[in-house]
């Protein structure tokens, strides 16, 4: 089979680039041919997707598109458009753009299928523009996000997203989002979850692990949940295992923002680093060197990150956030995670801030009983790319004939 994979986003940095590149990448692996539409920036080299698949990048910060990538959240690591920011002659461009690359791509790579990421713009585009061919897309969460935050396109982005061949959800929760959002027949709404690498992220005997040392991987941000875990590593523990050190990996957002929590960090009393984002060798010898990994995102789709860090040998603290626990449990049953409740949100990703300082609590507390938990010998096998790309392709092998467009 011959799959378009479309990303108005770059094809890493970020979640849900991560994941398109290693469904690329397994397409591959099982005999498929690949090609990416996908956004640039000037001097991107595309460098986590696979070599072999052919890429049509719409260059941003060019003549044609004289901005910076749009991004899907607010915050990205990497300059970017907040799409509620887009005029309309910044929107007139960004579709024209994108409507000339798909049609460049499907008239050249002759796809037999065409897998959208996120239910926003670019896919509305795809369902627009192709013709005679099944079209289908993965939800991420922040495309959901966006229709709920401001009304850029959103009737025409809701229209076509009912008008796709199959549409897939991280999770059950996520599914049900999807139908209240975009009014989705559930019949074409099948959760496919997500899956890891596990030639690249596994367990290492030799590489010693730090006794009280947490890892944080994903976006430098608030939204993240990363000022609230700079502050609760410093807060006294009455039970468990004070943190020894905290590093956060992963690309600054908002120079605002990255201030605050580069001030947070020098005032704590347990050393914390800054990272920066790292490459996959140096990602995987954050996971292994370090006890336990934490997420407390106060939004999140499926984080591949938990997984990635499963395997890698951490013990896991992460926010309880619908849908995510309900799948870990179903797929990882026995996995070494501690949950703790999020807080109360005044929209779907922002916190109501009095009840921060409960949350910090709750946060150290979980760190430290898991910190005075035994190493972990949990194995995430389970889940993989090939059984995702599987889930995939059964939905794409029962389409019927003739309903493409």
């Amino acid at each position: 089979m011959r799959i378009l994979n479309i990303s108005a986003q770059k094809p890493d940095s970020t979640g849900s680039g991560t994941y398109l590149a290693a469904l690329v990448r397994e397409q591959i692996e099982t005999g498929h041919r690949a090609a990416v539409l996908c956004g640039a920036a000037p001097g991107d080299t595309q460098g986590e997707l696979d070599r072999r698949a052919a890429v049509f990048a719409v260059p941003f910060e060019s003549p044609e598109l004289p901005f910076p990538i749009c991004g899907m959240s607010d915050v990205m690591p990497y300059p970017s458009t907040r799409y509620r920011d887009l005029t309309p002659s910044m929107l007139k461009a960004f579709e024209r753009a994108f409507a000339a690359a798909i049609d460049r791509a499907v008239a050249e790579f002759r796809p037999d299928l065409v897998l959208c990421h996120h239910l926003y713009l670019v896919t509305a585009l795809a369902r627009e523009c192709v013709r005679g061919v099944p079209v289908v897309a993965v939800c991420h969460s922040t495309d959901l996000r966006q229709l709920c935050s401001h009304t850029l396109e959103r009737d025409r982005i809701v229209s076509a997203v009912r008008r796709l061949d199959a549409v897939f959800a991280l999770h059950a929760e996520q599914a049900e989002q999807i139908d209240l959002v975009c009014g989705v027949d559930a019949d074409r709404i099948h959760v496919i979850g997500t899956g890891y690498d596990h030639r690249v992220f596994c367990r290492d005997a030799s590489v010693a692990r730090q006794p009280g040392s947490l890892v944080y991987v994903g976006k430098i941000c608030f939204k993240k949940g990363v000022e609230s875990l700079v502050r609760a590593v410093s807060l006294p523990i009455d039970d468990g295992v004070r943190p020894s050190g905290l590093v956060l990996v992963g690309g600054r957002g908002d120079d605002a923002e990255y201030a605050r929590i580069e001030r947070l960090t020098a005032a704590s009393d347990v050393p914390v680093t800054l990272a920066g984002r790292l490459d996959s060798d140096g990602l995987v010898r954050a996971y292994r060197s370090s006890d336990v990994f934490v997420l407390p995102s106060f939004y999140e789709g499926l984080p591949l990150v938990t997984i990635e860090a499963l395997a890698c040998g951490c013990k896991v603290v992460a926010t309880d956030l619908p849908g995510v626990r309900p799948w870990m449990e179903a797929m990882l049953p026995g996995a070494p995670v501690t949950w703790v409740a999020s807080p109360r949100m005044t929209d779907v990703d922002t916190p109501v801030a009095a009840d921060l300082p409960l949350f910090e609590r709750a946060l150290a507390d979980a760190i430290a009983q898991a910190l005075a938990a035994p190493l972990s010998t949990f194995e995430p096998s389970a889940v993989s790319w090939e059984a995702c790309l599987a889930r995939i392709l059964k939905v794409v092998d029962l389409l019927e004939g003739g309903s493409y467009g």
